[in-house]
C-alpha cells in the first residue's frame, strides 16, 4: 500500500533526520510517561455525595464525636460500612481547641443546654416624637420567651439597672444570666446579679448573635408594634409596650414552641380539619387600635 501511495504523494521532503541521542531521549521520556501511568494510585472510589455531606453535618453536628464514633454511628444504626480514615477525610477541619485539649462549644449549644435556667436581658431605644431617646429595658426567659420584667426610663444608670434586677428577677429556678458588652452594665450591676445567686455571662465582643433571643425579641417589638407607631412621649410608650407585652406573651404563637403561647404552653384547640364546630364561632379582640388581634373560640348559646 506504501509503494502504490508513493505514486500520488512525493515522500522524500516528508523524511526527518533524527540524531541517535535524540531516538533514545524520546524513548526514555516515553517510557517514563507509561511507567508514571501504570504506578499511578488508584486507590478506592470515592463514597457517594450524599454520603459525604451526612459525614459533614454529623461532625458539624456532633463537636465531640471523631471519625471512629461517626463510623460506629454510621455502621450501627445506618448500615452504612464507612472506614474512619475514609470519615476523617470528609469531615470538616475544626479548630484547634483551647485550654486543656476540650473541644469547643457554640452558643447555641450552650443555651440549649441550660435551658430553663438562663435568663437574659438587654437594652433597647425608642425615639420619640420629640426625638427624645427612651431606654427601654427587658428580662426574658430563653426557654419559654416569656417577658419576666420591663420597664424604660431616659436616663439609664447602674443604680437604675440594679433595681429592674431586684424588681423583676424570680426567687429561684435561674442559674445563669446572659447580656452584652454594653457601657451600661457596669461592674457593679455584675456584683449586685452574682449577690443574687445568679451567674453573670457576658457575649463575645461585638457578636449580637450570642445574646440571640433578646435580638430576637426587640426585632419583633420593632416590626410588630414600635414601626407602626410614633410614640409622643415617654409615657405615651410606656402604654403602648404595657399593651404589647402582654400580647406578645400570651396571645402571640411563637414557632420555637412548637407554636405555642409562652404564658400557655399546654393551650391547644382541638383540631377539626377546614370546619369551625358549630358549638363554637370565632371571637376577635383588637389590641394596640386594632395594629393586632386575639382570636378565641367561644361557646355558642343553645
Amino acid at each position: 500500500m506504501l509503494v502504490m501511495l508513493s505514486r500520488w504523494v512525493e515522500w522524500r521532503p516528508l523524511l526527518t533526520i533524527v540524531r541517535p541521542d535524540t531516538f533514545v531521549r524520546w524513548h526514555r521520556e516515553t517510557f517514563r510517561l507509561f511507567w508514571r501511568w501504570k504506578s499511578r494510585r488508584r486507590g478506592r472510589p470515592p463514597i457517594p455525595t450524599e454520603l459525604q455531606q451526612l459525614i459533614a453535618d454529623m461532625a458539624a453536628a456532633n463537636r465531640t464525636w471523631g471519625e471512629e464514633r461517626i463510623a460506629a454511628e454510621l455502621r450501627l444504626k445506618l448500615g452504612l460500612t464507612v472506614s474512619p480514615r475514609t470519615v476523617r477525610r470528609y469531615m470538616p477541619r475544626r479548630p484547634h481547641p483551647r485550654g486543656r485539649g476540650q473541644p469547643t462549644r457554640s452558643w447555641a449549644t450552650f443555651l440549649r443546654n441550660h435551658t430553663g435556667a438562663v435568663l437574659a436581658c438587654d437594652f433597647f431605644v425608642v425615639v420619640t416624637a420629640t426625638f427624645q431617646r427612651v431606654y427601654v429595658f427587658v428580662i426574658l426567659d430563653i426557654a419559654t420567651r416569656r417577658v419576666l420584667h420591663w420597664n424604660l426610663t431616659i436616663h439609664p444608670t447602674a443604680e437604675w439597672t440594679i433595681q429592674q434586677f431586684r424588681d423583676g428577677l424570680p426567687l429561684d429556678g435561674y442559674r445563669v444570666l446572659v447580656h452584652d458588652r454594653d457601657g451600661i452594665f457596669a461592674p457593679a450591676v455584675d456584683e449586685a446579679v452574682r449577690s443574687m445567686s445568679l451567674r453573670v455571662l457576658k457575649t463575645p465582643v461585638r457578636a449580637p448573635q450570642a445574646n440571640a433571643h433578646c435580638e430576637r425579641f426587640i426585632g419583633t417589638a420593632r416590626r410588630e408594634c414600635l414601626d407602626w407607631m410614633i410614640p409622643l412621649n415617654e409615657r405615651h410608650l410606656r402604654r403602648v409596650l404595657a399593651e404589647w407585652i402582654p400580647h406578645y406573651s400570651g396571645e402571640r404563637p411563637h414557632s420555637a414552641l412548637g407554636p405555642g403561647l409562652p404564658n400557655e404552653p399546654s393551650r391547644r384547640a382541638t383540631l377539626t380539619g377546614h370546619l369551625v364546630s358549630p358549638a363554637h364561632r370565632v371571637v376577635a379582640s383588637a389590641r394596640l387600635g386594632g395594629l393586632h388581634h386575639d382570636y378565641r373560640l367561644e361557646h355558642v348559646a343553645a
